[in-house]
């Protein structure tokens, strides 16, 4: 779902930034929405949500071709019309969900054709637990998009929030301690930094495109 602003008019080039997750309980889908909230709060820009359907060991099982919910399913041309991309995905023992990287997986052509060489990218995660594997998550979803040739931006230190956040947040990407039971809200530290990673990506996107 698009959160474009009233006060952008259609004199302005907008530029389509992808936001793709892959969220089981719906916590990755939160901080997507709120990186989303950060990428259109730059004039120009726009949020594109994507996700990717699951995976299974049953052959014959096969997803809908069109989600009964939530975002649309990720396409290969998103990833040409869209002047940068955040990944996101929940933890799984220190690495990104199956899901995700089955996709980039099957981004070879993409590679060989370079269609993302030189745009900015950044991550964002969820864990059940202060200390599991959340950084790590986030340097695994780095790696395709390095062969892929593009800018990895992380949060900064000049965001406050970053230094006292006693939830989720790393310099590494937008981060979320969702619980055992999957049952914590987004704090507002969290939002923040969502928010703020969001922005950058697109200010840095239109940087780059001028």
């Amino acid at each position: 779902m698009p959160y474009n602003t009233a006060s952008q008019t259609l004199s302005i080039a907008m530029h389509d930034i992808l936001v793709l997750y892959y969220s089981h309980h719906g916590a990755v889908k939160q901080l997507a929405q709120h990186i989303a909230r950060g990428v259109e709060s730059v004039p120009g820009c726009r949020a594109r949500l994507r996700t990717v359907p699951k995976v299974s060991t049953v052959c014959e099982a096969t997803a809908p071709a069109i989600p009964d919910t939530g975002a649309p399913y990720v396409e290969p041309v998103d990833l040409v019309e869209c002047v940068a991309v955040a990944v996101g995905s929940p933890t799984r023992f220190g690495n990104m969900a199956a899901p995700m990287k089955y996709f980039w997986d099957g981004t070879a052509s993409e590679w060989s054709k370079g269609t993302l060489v030189g745009k900015p990218a950044c991550v964002f995660t969820s864990t059940a637990s202060m200390h599991g594997g959340n950084e790590a998550t986030l340097l695994s979803m780095m790696l395709p998009l390095l062969h892929h040739g593009m800018l990895l931006l992380g949060v900064p230190f000049t965001e406050a929030a970053l230094s006292i956040t006693q939830a989720g947040g790393t310099p590494y990407g937008a981060s979320h301690v969702a619980g055992l039971t999957g049952d914590q809200p987004v704090s507002d530290h969290e939002k923040q930094l969502c928010m703020a990673l969001g922005k950058r990506l697109a200010e840095t996107a239109l940087k780059l495109q001028s």
